[in-house]
C-alpha cells in the first residue's frame, strides 16, 4: 500500500511539474541548483538547468511531499514566477531586464502598424469608423440589400494591381476590402478574377506569391471570411487527348494543375472558380464538343480530389445575351441542363452565372431583359428553386438596372449567393 502511495505521489508530482521544496530550488548558486537569474534577469524568474542530482535527493523530495499524509502537498500553491526549462529550450546567457512584466500602459504602441506576411503594412482589422463608412458606399448598400433578401454575400474585387504597386496602395486596398467584408451577411472575399489568364502575372512564382501574400493579409484584416479566386484551366477540357493537353500547356503555361494546386494545398484560398469560357469552340480541333470538354473538366477535378482541398465552383456566362438572353423556352431548358445541372451533378459545389454586365465597348449583356423584364432563360432558372443555394451571380452596384434594392430582390428569386463588386 505504501509503495502504491509513493508511486501515485510520484506520478502526481510529475504531472504537476513539482520539482523540489522551495528552499532547495532557491538555494545559493551552485552545482546542481537553479541560477538566480533568468536570461540575465533577477531571481524573480529563476533559470533551472536541473532539479535533482541523484536518487537519494529524489527520495528526499518524495518524502518531503508525502510526510504527514501529504500536508505539504495540500498546503502548496503554484509559484507565480515563470520558469524556463533550459534542458528543452535554448536559454540566453546575456538577456536584459528583471524578468517582470511592465505595468499596463507602460509600452507606447502608438505609431506601430501591423505588417503582412510579405512585410507590407495594412493587415490590421479596420476600425469601426471605416466599417461604418463602407456601409454607406454603393457596395455597402448593395450588401445590406442582398443580406435582407437572405442571400449569402461575397465581396468581388481585384487586388493584383494594388499588390504589385505595394506599399500604401496595397495597404489601402486591403483595409477598404476588409471594411466592406465586415458588413453583416458577408461570408467571403474573391480577390482575383482571371488569375494567370490575362498576362498580369508572368510566372508561377509570381502568381503563388500574390495569392499567398494577399490571402495572409486578408486573413488578418478580415478574420473568418472565406477567400476565393477565379481562373480557367484549359488543359482540363482535353480529357484523354494528349495533343490537346500539350497544346494547351504550351499556350497557357501558367494555367496548369501543377501551378494552381499549391494555392489549394497551402490553404490560401477556400474557393476556386473555374470558368467555362473556353469550353465552346476551343476544343474543336481535337473533335471535343463543348459538352464533353465540360465533363472532362469536372472529371479531372474529381480525379485530383480538389474538392477535398477547397470548394470548387463553375462559372458561366453562356445564358446571357446582348441586351437580353435570346434563348427560346426549349433552348433555355437545354442550356440550364448543360450549364447548371450537369456541372453540379459532376461535382461543382456551386454554379456562378453571369446575369448582367457591360463589356469594354459599353454593350450590355443580360439574362433578363431591360428593367428586369422576364425572358424564357430567366423563367427556366426560376424553375430550379431546389438548387437555389448552389446558384450564384455577380452584381455591380455602379450599374444598376432599376435600383440596387429592386435589382437584388429580383436576383434573390433565383440565386442564393451573390458576388458584389467593390
Amino acid at each position: 500500500m505504501r509503495i502504491k502511495r509513493v508511486l501515485a505521489l510520484s506520478a502526481a508530482l510529475t504531472a504537476l511539474a513539482v520539482g523540489a521544496p522551495a528552499y532547495t530550488a532557491f538555494s545559493a548558486d551552485g552545482e546542481g541548483d537553479c541560477k538566480n537569474v533568468s536570461n540575465g534577469a533577477s531571481e524573480s524568474d529563476p533559470q533551472c538547468f536541473w532539479m535533482v542530482t541523484d536518487s537519494q535527493e529524489a527520495l528526499d523530495i518524495v518524502r518531503y511531499w508525502a510526510e504527514n499524509d501529504g500536508a505539504n502537498m495540500v498546503a502548496a500553491t503554484p509559484d507565480q514566477r515563470g520558469f524556463i526549462d533550459c534542458t528543452v529550450e535554448e536559454c540566453s546567457k546575456d538577456g536584459e531586464g528583471d524578468g517582470s512584466l511592465p505595468p499596463d500602459g507602460a509600452v507606447d504602441e502608438s505609431g506601430l502598424t501591423p505588417t503582412c506576411a510579405n512585410g507590407q503594412p495594412g493587415c490590421a482589422v479596420p476600425p469601426q469608423a471605416e466599417v461604418d463608412a463602407a456601409a454607406r458606399t454603393p457596395a455597402g448598400q448593395a450588401v445590406a440589400a442582398a443580406a435582407a433578401g437572405d442571400m449569402r454575400v461575397w465581396i468581388d474585387t481585384e487586388l493584383l494591381d494594388e499588390y504589385q504597386a505595394g506599399g500604401q496602395t496595397f495597404t489601402d486596398a486591403v483595409r477598404r476590402t476588409a471594411a466592406l467584408a465586415a458588413q453583416p451577411g458577408v461570408v467571403g472575399i474573391r480577390f482575383s478574377t482571371q488569375l494567370g489568364w490575362n498576362g498580369a502575372v508572368k510566372t508561377a512564382e509570381d502568381m503563388k506569391r500574390f495569392v499567398t501574400d494577399t490571402s495572409a493579409a486578408l486573413r488578418v484584416a478580415a478574420p473568418g471570411k472565406k477567400l476565393a479566386v477565379h481562373t480557367v484551366l484549359p488543359g482540363f477540357g482535353c480529357g484523354t487527348s494528349d495533343l490537346c493537353a500539350a497544346e494547351m500547356a504550351k499556350k497557357y503555361p501558367l494555367l496548369t494543375a501543377d501551378n494552381v494546386e499549391p494555392l489549394l494545398t497551402s490553404g490560401a484560398v477556400d474557393q476556386l472558380a473555374l470558368d467555362s469560357g473556353l469550353l465552346g469552340t476551343g476544343y474543336a480541333t481535337w473533335k471535343i464538343s463543348a459538352e464533353q470538354a465540360a465533363r472532362n473538366q469536372w472529371a479531372k477535378v474529381k480525379a485530383l480530389a480538389w474538392d477535398t482541398l477547397a470548394q470548387i465552383s463553375a462559372e458561366d456566362a453562356g445564358m446571357a445575351g446582348k441586351d437580353a438572353s435570346p434563348l427560346s423556352a426549349d433552348q433555355a431548358a437545354a442550356a440550364a441542363k448543360e450549364r447548371v445541372v450537369a456541372p453540379l451533378k459532376d461535382g461543382a459545389a456551386t454554379v456562378n452565372l453571369w446575369s448582367g454586365w457591360k463589356d469594354a465597348s459599353g454593350a450590355t449583356y443580360r439574362i433578363m431583359g431591360a428593367k428586369l423584364a422576364a425572358t424564357p432563360a430567366w423563367d427556366q432558372l426560376a424553375k430550379l428553386q431546389p438548387l437555389q443555394r448552389r446558384l450564384t451571380t455577380l452584381y455591380n452596384p455602379a450599374t444598376p438596372e432599376v435600383g440596387v434594392g429592386e435589382d437584388l430582390k429580383k436576383l434573390s428569386e433565383v440565386f442564393g449567393q451573390v458576388y458584389i463588386s467593390e
